[in-house]
């Protein structure tokens, strides 16, 4: 295991800066997920990790070592990628010990080790196959089982499960998180799908245009969102964002410094009572979207286009509604993005105005 510090690190392509003065410590032991949009720097940060990428500027620690100068073979690190590099010739065996043996690792320790992992990861019936002859979860599996071989103090996986279909994605996620807590090892993982981010990190980094924008726990990340970006980035459907200045009908001290005012889709009702206190839209539903246990719907009102989901039972007639969002479920931004705290509504402030 092994804590991993990235120190004012800078990466430059040519003019082109991608990252720029980024600090970040992943904790020892723990499954720290990179999530952000295609060409935020997530993957070249992973790669300088590992040594394949030098960074311009800055320093890179890792078990409490600089590994600045240090080549990716003696850096301790496995790293999984997302077309699993396999060799096409060999068998599953012959991938798994590859490694070990340009280590010149004796044949008997070759053997234990190659039994022990591929028991692991559900390998022992097709060891004596070729590559072309398993499945995408199998092969999955194979690049798993070679970068756990070497007993590594950090696994890099940069979009492992990207080329899998969607049920073998969820399998797929299961297995790894039940494997990071049998190794123990950490765990550092990259993706562009913030789903795929929530369900497995006990740890998320939130980055855009190699700034990293949040780093915290899912939970956090999804309740406490630090600005804009995030907020918008985690959740399903993301968070539903209006313009202060199409907002109407909350009476605020001050306006001046709100450049948005959001809301979670499932804390919105539809068509509540009378006596319930909250923020008032309304609109005309555009789509349903029913998934068996919730059902989410786009929703045009003055503000724009937002989306509710509930847990109840579909409305298959309606098509104008009143969406409320309890005044303690706003969220406020300010003219930057930065998330704004502090700011109430309350219903006894609230103007007394008709629906937006």
């Amino acid at each position: 295991m092994a804590k991993i510090e990235l120190k004012n690190i800078s990466k430059k392509f040519k003019d082109d800066t991608v990252i720029e003065n980024l600090n970040l410590t992943i904790k020892d032991g723990s499954f720290t997920v990179l999530v952000g949009p295609s060409g935020c720097g997530k993957s070249t940060t992973l790669r300088m990790v590992a040594g394949l990428e030098k960074q311009s500027g800055g320093e890179i620690w890792i078990d409490d070592k600089c590994v600045n100068d240090t080549p990716p073979g003696l850096r301790d690190v496995a790293m999984v990628f997302q077309n699993y590099a396999l060799y096409p010739t060999m068998t599953v065996r012959g991938n798994i010990e590859f490694g070990l043996k340009n280590r010149g690792v004796a044949r008997n320790e070759r053997d234990k080790l190659v039994k022990d992992i591929s028991e692991i990861v559900g390998l022992t019936p097709h060891m004596d196959k070729k590559p072309q002859n398993l499945s995408g979860g199998q092969r999955q599996r194979v690049a798993l089982a070679r970068a756990m071989v070497k007993k590594p103090k950090v696994f890099i996986l940069d979009e492992p499960l990207s080329n899998l279909d969607a049920k073998l994605r969820n399998q797929m996620r299961t297995e790894l998180i039940q494997l990071h807590k049998r190794l123990g090892t950490t765990f550092v993982y990259v993706t562009h799908d913030q789903v795929e981010a929530m369900s497995m990190g006990d740890e998320i980094v939130v980055m855009n245009k190699g700034v990293i924008q949040q780093a915290d726990s899912p939970m956090k990340l999804y309740h406490d969102p630090a600005n804009l970006f995030t907020a918008e980035f985690i959740g399903t459907p993301a968070m539903n964002m209006m313009k202060m200045r199409d907002v109407q009908g909350l009476d605020i001290q001050s306006t001046a410094s709100i450049g948005h005012v959001g809301f979670r889709p499932e804390q919105a009702l539809i068509n509540a009572g009378a006596d319930f206190e909250g923020y008032a839209i309304e609109g005309d539903i555009l789509t349903r979207e029913s998934l068996g246990a919730e059902s989410i719907y786009q929703i045009q009102a003055r503000t724009g286009v937002f989306f509710v989901k509930t847990f109840l039972a579909p409305l298959e007639t309606a098509d104008r509604v009143k969406v409320t969002i309890p005044y303690d479920q706003l969220y406020y931004f300010g003219l930057s993005g930065e998330r704004l705290r502090g700011i109430e509504a309350s219903p006894k402030r609230l103007v007394a105005a008709g629906g937006i």
